[in-house]
């Protein structure tokens, strides 16, 4: 059996604040250390009828970068959040509407994607959508000392041989979505599903401490 890779760093600070846009059904500003993402959530809304399906809502995920327009490594981020929210969002309930999820990028310190999931989770939560369960994002990092690297700023992102990002759910802590670059092995995987596992505890705690202080009456 293969030691744990040892640990290099914790989560960095996490901050939320829900309902600041009044546009949206539902918005949330989600913070990871440096990294600030801005979700506005609408819906469920009427739709094209050459976008609607007939048994389940139809989810659009936007996002927009801090400057200049969306290239392809948005496009790409879009259909992984998209796909996550797809997995939990009971769409079968509003057959025939569409939910989309507009994310825009305030600032980009490192394990942005992870940043997105979350301002996403926590925006849907705000504009009461059913869902089967919550979720969360949570980026590892490998560095070339075979370090794992929880919640990487930029400047680890940047020399590290590998970083993964995995969306793990609230109920089972199953990992519905991975997106990786680099290289590792399957040990490394698994070793770094376990610890972004463990690091999902902390933030759903940290979800139900925010829901907690917004509906207290005290």
């Amino acid at each position: 059996m293969e030691a744990p890779m040892p640990l290099v760093t914790g989560l960095r600070e996490i901050g939320c604040e829900q309902s600041g846009l009044s546009r949206p059904d539902g918005s949330a500003k989600f913070l990871q250390g440096d990294t600030s993402v801005l979700a506005g959530v609408y819906g469920p809304a009427e739709i094209k009828v050459s976008k609607e399906m007939h048994d389940k809502s139809t989810i659009e995920v936007i996002l927009r970068p801090k400057v200049g327009l969306p290239a392809i490594q948005e496009k790409n981020q879009e259909q992984l959040i998209r796909e996550t929210c797809e997995s939990v969002i009971l769409g079968t309930l509003h057959p025939r509407t569409s939910i989309t999820i507009v994310l825009q990028v305030i600032n980009d310190g490192g394990s942005l994607l992870a940043c997105c999931l979350n301002a996403a989770c926590m925006g849907l939560v705000d504009a009461g959508l059913p869902m089967r369960s919550m979720f969360c994002g949570v980026t590892c990092a490998l560095d070339t000392d075979d370090q794992l690297i929880l919640d990487p700023n930029t400047k680890q992102q940047k020399e590290s041989r590998a970083v993964l990002t995995f969306a793990i759910e609230s109920t089972e802590k199953k990992v519905l979505m991975v997106s990786s670059r680099g290289v590792f092995s399957s040990a490394e995987l698994q070793q770094c599903i376990a610890a972004a596992q463990l690091s999902a505890q902390k933030i759903f705690h940290f979800y139900r401490d925010s829901a907690k202080r917004r509906y207290s009456k005290s």
